[in-house]
């Protein structure tokens, strides 16, 4: 029987020689049928990359089910959640599909966790209320539960969804560390100095292989637009500088480039560099793109970059 994490940053260091330095950020393969998702999980490995998070949106696949497909479909590949919903199940489920996966794939899954935005809480029927104070309590129910099959040899790493700063304080506290997402270089740096040394900091990058200006932040508008008119991005963006104006009609020109590395393999390896410079451990990258067949074409693209 799995007994509760008695240090909540004991994995920190196991996460990060799981992840590596860089992985892949690749919703965008979910929407493929499982066949296809499969094939191009062995390609992704094949190309080199050593880890792959996915997310979990309004109509998508189920995060745990989707790791399993991918894990299975793998031979080393880490797949981490970027994020697994709170409220899409509860705390026991959550861990016991957590440590199943990780005793069928040692070493090869990361759970990342967050609380989602209230739009979406709400269609589920959720009172989105008060997340940190749900996030709290969903962890004291994952420490709690219980799993009768063996543990996993090794230790299933636990992440949160982090932009503000208690929220960050509580992947700290009682997690391996944070995965930020939708955040500029100096976000980056700010959370590295609020989570200390020792926690992973594991922030996604959205990049376009795009060399035109106008084209690259037409497209890159489209992406943000939706994401901009949720309090929790919006907010997060509003305390690191930008006003309404650079909220705006998808971003003004400063907030598009500062969010999204668009330009040639080595713009998109100097947005890496620059938030592993800030204090990221784990940089995931997530190409720009609106199915899975466009994510990887530029997966391939830049998988030299990436992987050498």
């Amino acid at each position: 029987m799995s007994a509760p994490a008695t240090n909540p940053t004991a994995l920190a260091d196991d996460a990060r020689a799981q992840l590596g330095r860089t992985g892949l950020w690749l919703s965008a393969l979910g929407t493929l049928s499982a066949a296809a998702e499969a094939d191009a999980a062995a390609e992704l490995e094949a190309l080199g990359y050593g880890a792959l998070w996915i997310g979990e949106g309004r109509g998508s696949k189920d995060a745990l089910v989707h790791s399993a497909l991918l894990l299975a479909a793998t031979r080393e590949l880490v797949v981490a959640t970027g994020i697994a919903n709170i409220w899409a199940r509860d705390a026991w489920a959550a861990h016991s599909g957590a440590e199943a996966l990780g005793d069928a794939y040692p070493g090869r899954f990361v759970l990342g966790l967050g609380v989602s935005h209230a739009p979406l809480v709400e269609l589920r029927g959720h009172d989105y209320g008060r997340p940190l104070t749900a996030m709290r309590t969903y962890l004291d129910a994952l420490d709690a539960a219980l799993y009768a099959p063996p543990a996993p040899a090794r230790p299933v790493p636990r992440v949160l969804a982090a932009l503000r700063p208690k929220m960050v304080e509580l992947s700290r506290d009682r997690a391996a560390g944070a995965h930020p997402y939708l955040t500029p270089v100096a976000h980056t740096a700010r959370t590295r100095e609020l989570l200390g040394p020792r926690p992973l900091l594991a922030p996604e990058v959205t990049v376009l292989l795009e060399r035109d200006p106008q084209r690259a932040r037409e497209t890159a508008r489209r992406f943000l637009t939706s994401y901009l008119a949720l309090p929790n991005y919006a907010n997060n963006l509003r305390a690191l500088g930008y006003d309404e104006r650079d909220l705006a009609d998808g971003g003004s020109d400063r907030l598009v480039d500062d969010l999204v590395a668009w330009g040639d393999e080595e713009a998109v390896v100097a947005r890496v560099r620059a938030h592993h410079d800030a204090g990221a451990d784990h940089v995931a990258v997530q190409p720009l793109a609106f199915d899975g067949e466009s994510a990887m074409a530029q997966a391939r693209a830049l998988a030299p970059a990436l992987t050498a």
